[in-house]
């Protein structure tokens, strides 16, 4: 069993950066592929980015802004989101697998999180 605990999330202007972290309760967080996810309201889960065997990949509406990392040390995966967009503004979730890979389904990841808040507005 895998608990994810996401951080980070809030208010911030168009424009601005915010880090999520995403702290895992597990030993052998490099054995995992890990995931962003986002959702909007009225909108269905979309794939943000993702981690795994030091590969990394990236939604083309996040590509050159966000960047995903994972500390294994500390079992936290962080994102780094920079020059934020209204459009950014969804429910974050965290998302891990034991599955290796680039998996951009929210049906590919059995252990979730539970969700920080992006808003960004003027």
């Amino acid at each position: 069993q895998v608990q994810l605990i996401e951080s980070g999330g809030g208010l911030v202007q168009p424009g601005a950066s915010l880090r999520l972290s995403c702290r895992a309760s597990t030993r052998t967080l490099s054995s995992l592929t890990m995931a962003w996810f986002r959702q909007a309201p009225g909108k269905e889960r979309e794939f943000v980015a993702t981690v795994s065997i030091g590969s990394t990949n990236y939604a083309d509406s996040v590509k050159g802004r966000f960047i995903i990392s994972r500390d294994n040390a500390k079992n936290t995966v962080n994102l780094q989101m920079d020059s934020l967009r209204p459009e950014d503004t969804a429910v974050y979730y965290c998302a891990a697998t034991l599955t290796l890979g680039i998996l951009k389904r929210p049906s590919s990841y059995f252990y979730w999180g539970q969700g920080t808040q992006v808003t960004v507005s003027s």
